[in-house]
């Protein structure tokens, strides 16, 4: 088999390729942009696509798709696609609903993954960021295991073949692993994960619960993502990335894959640059040694490109659920932010009561909210 076909199998016995094209762009990038990249992606090779709801361009993703199979150049077997149910589709009987939008959307009978994008719960509504008539975000208090029982019915019912989740801490792992009934575990986690966030617990927490960690933003990000810090680091310049590429006569951006792809980490990578595209499929055309395995696990700094101002909502909106110390939110204040993905993993939440204003972006319509925190201290 050719190896950029690689795949590793998921706890409910499917397959997802280890190298995923990601499909998210700016909502101020022209539509078409996605449509193309998508189907220079699959032209090039890749059969692992990953989009959502939320990045409102199904329609361009999935058109790519039924125009390579309209062309012979893949089947609908060959492709893995994945989509993510929004915050705003959390309550269990809008979970089918959800995914059979993005069904329609994209003109297919079926996904191959599906996922709860966060873990937090927004009120239902047409916007991304409901709000009310101050234009604070309205948080919904849903029982994310109900919400997994629901996705579990899209997977029974065959709009789904697997579920799994995204952006979880190994805390909400557990809620969904420990929830009494639960018939099907999430086959994968979807997470920030690069040599400056390398999730070394959270990888080796899901490696024991046979869950895949599966990594976003791969690469670093993009400066024109406006949810990131313009000043942060930038990952593919990092000298030690560097000079490996040198030594191994790749890319940054190959070393920094084919880092993820040898810890077990199924990878997306993210580029509507056709040289770029075709080049990330190198990443199966060599090996780093285990030295170099271990330089790079040292370039962890506990540093994420997106804005977590969208965690920070959910380690609040689900406070009350999981237990988490309040004490444990002062490591999202900074900005840029460095941060542990487990660093909310903490016991007893004593006597906190979190207050907050959350208000949408004036700016594009996906653009992360404001938000204005206020936290005090209360006897209950």
């Amino acid at each position: 088999m050719d190896p950029k076909y690689q795949c590793v199998k998921l706890n409910d016995g499917h397959f997802i390729p280890v190298l995923g094209f990601g499909t998210y762009a700016p909502p101020e990038d022209p539509k078409n942009k996605t449509l193309e990249a998508t189907k220079v992606a699959i032209e090039a090779g890749f059969r692992h696509i990953d989009s959502a709801y939320f990045y409102n361009n199904e329609e361009e993703v999935g058109l790519a798709i039924r125009s390579k199979i309209a062309e012979g150049i893949v089947k609908r077997e060959d492709i893995f696609y994945t989509t993510k149910l929004w915050c705003t589709f959390h309550r269990p009987e809008l979970v089918r609903p959800g995914l059979e939008t993005s069904l329609k959307r994209l003109q297919l009978d079926y996904v191959d993954l599906y996922l709860i994008h966060f873990p937090m719960s927004l009120k239902p509504g047409q916007k991304f960021y409901p709000g009310n008539e101050q234009g604070n975000v309205l948080p919904d208090t849903v029982d994310l295991r109900a919400t997994w029982e629901a996705m579990e019915k899209c997977k029974d019912a065959g709009l789904a073949k697997s579920i799994g989740v995204s952006n979880f801490n190994c805390r909400q792992l557990e809620m969904i692993l420990n929830k009494p009934g639960l018939r099907y575990k999430p086959v994968c986690n979807q997470v920030e994960c690069h040599p400056y966030l390398n999730q070394s617990k959270l990888l080796d927490f899901c490696k024991s619960k046979d869950i895949v960690l599966v990594a976003y933003c791969a690469l670093g990000s993009q400066r024109e993502n406006q949810c990131v810090d313009p000043s942060s680091l930038v990952l593919l310049s990092d000298p030690v990335l560097c000079a490996m590429a040198e030594k191994y006569k790749r890319t940054p951006a190959l070393i920094a894959l084919r880092y993820q792809l040898q810890r077990g980490v199924v990878v997306l990578a993210k580029s509507f640059n056709e040289k770029h595209i075709r080049e990330n499929l190198q990443v199966f055309e060599f090996q780093l040694s285990s030295e170099d395995m271990k330089v790079l696990d040292g370039l962890n700094r506990n540093i994420r490109y997106i804005d977590a101002k969208l965690f920070f909502l959910t380690t609040l909106i689900i406070h009350f659920l999981m237990n988490i110390d309040m004490e444990a939110l002062a490591w999202l204040l900074p900005d840029p932010l460095h941060v542990d993905s487990d660093a909310a993993d903490i016991s007893d939440a004593g006597d906190w009561t979190p207050h907050f204003c959350l208000k949408p972006s004036c700016l594009a319509a996906h653009a992360q909210p404001q938000l204005s925190l206020h936290i005090r201290k209360e006897r209950h």
